[in-house]
Protein backbone atom coordinates (compact mmCIF):
# COMPACT_ATOMS: atom_id res chain seq x y z
CA UNK A 1 0.00 0.00 0.00
CA UNK A 2 0.98 3.56 -0.88
CA UNK A 3 2.39 5.90 1.71
CA UNK A 4 -0.77 8.27 2.32
CA UNK A 5 0.40 11.61 4.10
CA UNK A 6 -2.16 12.19 6.52
CA UNK A 7 -1.61 15.86 6.85
CA UNK A 8 -1.87 16.87 3.14
CA UNK A 9 -5.11 14.34 3.26
CA UNK A 10 -6.40 16.98 5.76
CA UNK A 11 -4.54 19.74 4.26
CA UNK A 12 -2.43 20.55 7.02
CA UNK A 13 1.07 21.05 8.08
CA UNK A 14 2.68 19.29 10.69
CA UNK A 15 2.26 22.12 13.06
CA UNK A 16 -1.45 21.96 12.92
CA UNK A 17 -3.15 22.42 16.24
CA UNK A 18 -5.62 19.79 17.45
CA UNK A 19 -8.24 22.49 16.96
CA UNK A 20 -7.09 22.75 13.65
CA UNK A 21 -6.99 19.23 12.94
CA UNK A 22 -10.54 18.56 14.23
CA UNK A 23 -11.58 21.67 12.18
CA UNK A 24 -10.43 20.57 9.02
CA UNK A 25 -11.74 16.34 9.77
CA UNK A 26 -15.41 17.94 10.05
CA UNK A 27 -14.98 20.42 6.78
CA UNK A 28 -13.99 17.25 4.59
CA UNK A 29 -15.65 14.45 5.79
CA UNK A 30 -18.75 16.48 5.11
CA UNK A 31 -18.19 17.25 1.88
CA UNK A 32 -16.74 13.51 0.83
CA UNK A 33 -19.35 11.86 3.03
CA UNK A 34 -20.70 9.06 0.76
CA UNK A 35 -24.03 10.10 1.59
CA UNK A 36 -23.58 13.45 -0.48
CA UNK A 37 -21.64 11.71 -3.15
CA UNK A 38 -23.65 8.22 -4.09
CA UNK A 39 -22.06 5.88 -6.45
CA UNK A 40 -18.83 8.01 -6.56
CA UNK A 41 -16.11 5.87 -5.48
CA UNK A 42 -12.94 8.58 -5.48
CA UNK A 43 -15.00 10.14 -2.45
CA UNK A 44 -15.91 7.16 -0.67
CA UNK A 45 -11.86 6.23 -0.84
CA UNK A 46 -11.44 9.92 -0.38
CA UNK A 47 -13.64 10.04 3.23
CA UNK A 48 -12.18 6.76 4.23
CA UNK A 49 -8.43 8.26 4.02
CA UNK A 50 -10.05 11.21 5.82
CA UNK A 51 -11.24 9.48 8.37
CA UNK A 52 -7.72 7.25 8.71
CA UNK A 53 -5.80 10.48 8.65
CA UNK A 54 -8.31 11.92 11.30
CA UNK A 55 -7.71 8.47 13.84
CA UNK A 56 -4.22 9.39 13.93
CA UNK A 57 -3.49 12.61 14.16
CA UNK A 58 -6.08 13.52 16.49
CA UNK A 59 -4.53 10.77 18.63
CA UNK A 60 -1.84 12.56 20.67
CA UNK A 61 0.00 9.19 21.24
CA UNK A 62 -0.63 7.96 17.53
CA UNK A 63 0.46 11.49 16.44
CA UNK A 64 3.90 11.41 18.09
CA UNK A 65 4.62 7.96 16.57
CA UNK A 66 3.14 8.89 13.01
CA UNK A 67 5.46 12.48 13.48
CA UNK A 68 8.92 10.40 14.39
CA UNK A 69 8.63 6.94 11.97
CA UNK A 70 5.97 8.54 9.23
CA UNK A 71 4.81 5.11 7.69
CA UNK A 72 5.88 2.58 9.78
CA UNK A 73 4.42 4.37 12.80
CA UNK A 74 2.56 1.24 13.48
CA UNK A 75 5.62 -0.43 14.27
CA UNK A 76 6.92 2.25 16.49
CA UNK A 77 7.54 0.34 19.40
CA UNK A 78 9.22 -2.52 17.50
CA UNK A 79 11.69 0.33 16.77
CA UNK A 80 11.86 1.66 20.16
CA UNK A 81 12.74 -1.88 21.28
CA UNK A 82 15.46 -2.33 18.42
CA UNK A 83 16.93 1.08 18.94
CA UNK A 84 17.63 0.25 22.63
CA UNK A 85 19.20 -3.17 21.41
CA UNK A 86 21.56 -1.27 18.46
CA UNK A 87 22.16 1.37 21.12
CA UNK A 88 24.31 -1.48 23.45
CA UNK A 89 25.80 -2.89 20.61
CA UNK A 90 26.98 0.44 19.23
CA UNK A 91 25.10 1.74 16.17
CA UNK A 92 23.17 4.59 15.43
CA UNK A 93 19.46 5.60 14.88
CA UNK A 94 18.72 7.61 11.98
CA UNK A 95 15.05 8.69 12.71
CA UNK A 96 12.60 7.13 9.85
CA UNK A 97 15.43 6.02 7.39
CA UNK A 98 16.10 3.18 10.17
CA UNK A 99 19.81 2.21 11.86
CA UNK A 100 22.80 3.11 10.36
CA UNK A 101 24.95 -0.36 9.79
CA UNK A 102 21.88 -2.42 9.01
CA UNK A 103 20.81 -0.64 5.89
CA UNK A 104 17.78 0.49 4.44
CA UNK A 105 14.83 -1.05 6.22
CA UNK A 106 12.57 -0.96 3.33
CA UNK A 107 14.28 -2.95 1.29
CA UNK A 108 15.33 -6.56 0.44
CA UNK A 109 18.66 -7.09 2.43
CA UNK A 110 18.62 -7.62 6.43
CA UNK A 111 20.86 -8.26 8.80
CA UNK A 112 19.86 -11.21 11.15
CA UNK A 113 19.54 -8.83 13.91
CA UNK A 114 16.41 -7.05 12.02
CA UNK A 115 15.18 -10.69 11.17
CA UNK A 116 15.08 -11.67 14.64
CA UNK A 117 13.14 -8.78 15.43
CA UNK A 118 10.65 -8.13 12.51
CA UNK A 119 10.97 -11.49 10.64
CA UNK A 120 12.08 -11.77 7.09
CA UNK A 121 10.98 -9.86 4.74
CA UNK A 122 9.79 -7.11 7.13
CA UNK A 123 9.75 -3.64 5.02
CA UNK A 124 7.98 -5.76 2.57
CA UNK A 125 5.08 -6.77 4.69
CA UNK A 126 6.40 -10.69 4.52
CA UNK A 127 6.75 -12.59 7.40
CA UNK A 128 5.38 -9.97 10.37
CA UNK A 129 3.01 -10.51 12.39
CA UNK A 130 -1.01 -9.91 12.29
CA UNK A 131 -2.00 -6.78 13.61
CA UNK A 132 -5.31 -4.85 13.93
CA UNK A 133 -6.76 -2.70 11.26
CA UNK A 134 -7.40 1.78 11.81
CA UNK A 135 -10.68 2.52 13.47
CA UNK A 136 -12.84 5.13 11.17
CA UNK A 137 -14.30 8.16 12.76
CA UNK A 138 -17.54 9.25 11.17
CA UNK A 139 -20.42 12.10 11.52
CA UNK A 140 -23.87 11.28 10.95
CA UNK A 141 -26.30 14.54 10.87
CA UNK A 142 -29.63 13.71 12.43
CA UNK A 143 -32.71 16.18 12.23
CA UNK A 144 -34.56 17.01 15.42
CA UNK A 145 -37.62 14.53 14.40
CA UNK A 146 -35.50 11.91 12.79
CA UNK A 147 -34.08 11.16 16.26
CA UNK A 148 -36.92 10.75 17.93
CA UNK A 149 -38.07 7.74 15.99
CA UNK A 150 -36.69 4.34 15.76
CA UNK A 151 -34.83 3.66 12.37
CA UNK A 152 -32.82 2.56 10.35
CA UNK A 153 -29.91 4.24 8.17
CA UNK A 154 -27.50 2.63 5.30
CA UNK A 155 -23.91 3.66 5.58
CA UNK A 156 -21.27 3.11 2.55
CA UNK A 157 -18.18 1.51 4.73
CA UNK A 158 -15.10 0.22 2.46
CA UNK A 159 -17.43 -0.15 -0.34
CA UNK A 160 -19.85 -2.15 1.73
CA UNK A 161 -23.48 -1.10 2.44
CA UNK A 162 -23.90 -1.27 6.49
CA UNK A 163 -27.43 -1.40 7.68
CA UNK A 164 -27.59 0.13 11.38
CA UNK A 165 -30.98 0.86 13.38
CA UNK A 166 -30.84 4.00 15.31
CA UNK A 167 -32.44 3.84 18.51
CA UNK A 168 -35.07 6.77 19.34
CA UNK A 169 -33.32 9.07 22.27
CA UNK A 170 -29.92 9.25 20.54
CA UNK A 171 -28.01 12.11 21.83
CA UNK A 172 -26.18 15.01 20.35
CA UNK A 173 -22.77 14.13 20.65
CA UNK A 174 -23.41 10.58 21.27
CA UNK A 175 -21.08 8.04 20.17
CA UNK A 176 -21.70 4.13 19.12
CA UNK A 177 -19.02 1.87 18.03
CA UNK A 178 -19.63 -0.90 15.07
CA UNK A 179 -17.15 -3.46 15.45
CA UNK A 180 -14.96 -5.05 12.57
CA UNK A 181 -16.23 -1.95 10.53
CA UNK A 182 -13.04 0.14 10.05
CA UNK A 183 -9.80 -0.58 7.91
CA UNK A 184 -9.12 -4.30 7.06
CA UNK A 185 -6.15 -5.65 9.69
CA UNK A 186 -2.60 -6.69 8.22
CA UNK A 187 -1.61 -10.31 7.45
CA UNK A 188 -5.02 -11.41 9.05
CA UNK A 189 -5.50 -9.31 11.72
CA UNK A 190 -8.73 -8.16 12.70
CA UNK A 191 -10.42 -5.15 11.59
CA UNK A 192 -10.57 -2.19 13.27
CA UNK A 193 -14.16 -0.39 14.28
CA UNK A 194 -16.30 2.20 13.12
CA UNK A 195 -16.85 4.90 15.87
CA UNK A 196 -20.36 7.14 14.93
CA UNK A 197 -20.57 10.73 16.43
CA UNK A 198 -24.38 12.07 15.94
CA UNK A 199 -25.18 15.05 15.09
CA UNK A 200 -28.39 16.30 16.52
CA UNK A 201 -29.70 19.74 15.54
CA UNK A 202 -32.58 21.66 17.23
CA UNK A 203 -35.65 21.49 14.98
CA UNK A 204 -38.50 23.40 14.13
CA UNK A 205 -39.33 25.47 16.93
CA UNK A 206 -38.05 23.33 19.85
CA UNK A 207 -34.90 23.23 21.67
CA UNK A 208 -34.12 20.19 23.12
CA UNK A 209 -31.97 20.04 27.12
CA UNK A 210 -31.54 16.15 27.66
CA UNK A 211 -34.62 14.75 27.58
CA UNK A 212 -36.76 17.90 27.58
CA UNK A 213 -38.27 20.11 25.17
CA UNK A 214 -38.63 23.33 25.31
CA UNK A 215 -40.86 25.97 22.59
CA UNK A 216 -42.55 29.29 23.15
CA UNK A 217 -45.83 29.70 21.78
CA UNK A 218 -47.21 32.57 20.76
CA UNK A 219 -50.86 34.20 22.73
CA UNK A 220 -52.66 36.95 21.74
CA UNK A 221 -53.65 39.48 23.60
CA UNK A 222 -57.49 38.84 23.69
CA UNK A 223 -56.56 34.46 24.68
CA UNK A 224 -54.08 36.00 27.57
CA UNK A 225 -56.69 38.79 29.16
CA UNK A 226 -60.10 36.54 29.14
CA UNK A 227 -58.60 32.84 28.52
CA UNK A 228 -59.21 30.66 25.59
CA UNK A 229 -57.73 27.37 23.48
CA UNK A 230 -54.91 27.26 21.61
CA UNK A 231 -53.02 24.39 19.27
CA UNK A 232 -50.11 23.02 19.18
CA UNK A 233 -48.07 20.67 17.26
CA UNK A 234 -45.51 18.57 19.74
CA UNK A 235 -43.43 15.66 18.09
CA UNK A 236 -46.12 13.08 18.83
CA UNK A 237 -49.02 15.53 17.19
CA UNK A 238 -50.97 18.37 17.89
CA UNK A 239 -52.28 18.90 21.82
CA UNK A 240 -55.07 22.00 23.07
CA UNK A 241 -53.72 23.94 25.62
CA UNK A 242 -56.25 25.78 28.12
CA UNK A 243 -54.85 29.53 28.64
CA UNK A 244 -56.08 30.71 31.99
CA UNK A 245 -56.89 34.61 32.03
CA UNK A 246 -55.24 36.73 32.47
CA UNK A 247 -51.94 35.00 31.67
CA UNK A 248 -48.59 36.50 31.91
CA UNK A 249 -45.88 37.26 29.38
CA UNK A 250 -43.55 34.79 30.07
CA UNK A 251 -46.26 32.01 31.89
CA UNK A 252 -44.60 28.48 31.36
CA UNK A 253 -46.57 25.73 31.15
CA UNK A 254 -45.07 21.96 31.54
CA UNK A 255 -46.52 18.67 29.87
CA UNK A 256 -45.47 15.61 30.98
CA UNK A 257 -44.47 12.86 28.92
CA UNK A 258 -44.75 15.29 25.62
CA UNK A 259 -41.23 15.70 25.43
CA UNK A 260 -38.29 13.39 23.65
CA UNK A 261 -37.85 10.02 24.20
CA UNK A 262 -35.46 8.37 26.50
CA UNK A 263 -32.89 6.82 24.86
CA UNK A 264 -33.16 2.75 24.93
CA UNK A 265 -36.34 2.83 27.52
CA UNK A 266 -39.39 1.93 25.42
CA UNK A 267 -42.57 4.47 26.63
CA UNK A 268 -40.37 6.78 28.56
CA UNK A 269 -40.79 10.46 27.80
CA UNK A 270 -39.10 13.56 28.91
CA UNK A 271 -41.58 16.60 29.23
CA UNK A 272 -42.52 19.57 26.87
CA UNK A 273 -41.98 22.66 28.84
CA UNK A 274 -43.87 25.56 26.62
CA UNK A 275 -43.12 29.03 27.48
CA UNK A 276 -46.34 31.35 26.53
CA UNK A 277 -45.38 34.65 24.48
CA UNK A 278 -48.38 37.41 24.47
CA UNK A 279 -48.50 39.72 21.61
CA UNK A 280 -49.57 42.70 21.72
CA UNK A 281 -52.65 43.56 18.93
CA UNK A 282 -51.10 45.81 16.06
CA UNK A 283 -52.56 48.01 13.29
CA UNK A 284 -55.67 48.51 15.84
CA UNK A 285 -59.10 50.69 14.20
CA UNK A 286 -60.49 53.54 15.82
CA UNK A 287 -63.31 51.79 17.25
CA UNK A 288 -60.24 49.36 19.11
CA UNK A 289 -58.42 51.99 20.01
CA UNK A 290 -61.66 53.79 21.95
CA UNK A 291 -62.40 50.76 23.60
CA UNK A 292 -58.84 50.30 25.08
CA UNK A 293 -58.93 53.99 26.39
CA UNK A 294 -62.38 53.56 28.32
CA UNK A 295 -60.92 50.23 29.51
CA UNK A 296 -57.72 52.46 30.61
CA UNK A 297 -59.85 54.80 32.08
CA UNK A 298 -62.08 52.30 33.91
CA UNK A 299 -59.12 50.33 35.52
CA UNK A 300 -57.77 54.25 36.66
CA UNK A 301 -60.94 54.44 38.93
CA UNK A 302 -60.71 51.13 40.51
Amino acid sequence: MAFIDYYKVLGLDKTASADDIKKAYRKLARKHHPDMNPNDKEANLKFQQINEANEVLSDPDKRKKYDEYGENWRHAEQFEHAKQQQQQQGYTYSGQTGFEGFGDFSGEHFSDFFESLFGRGAGSGRGRGKYRGQDYQAELHLGLREAATTHQHTLKVNDQNVRITIPAGIANGQVIKLKGHGAPGGNGGPAGDLYITFIVEDGDHFKRVGDDLYATVDVDLYAALLGGDITFDTLNGKVKLKVKPETQNGTKVRLKGKGFPVYKKEGEFGDLIITYNVKLPTGLSEKEKELIRELANVSSKN
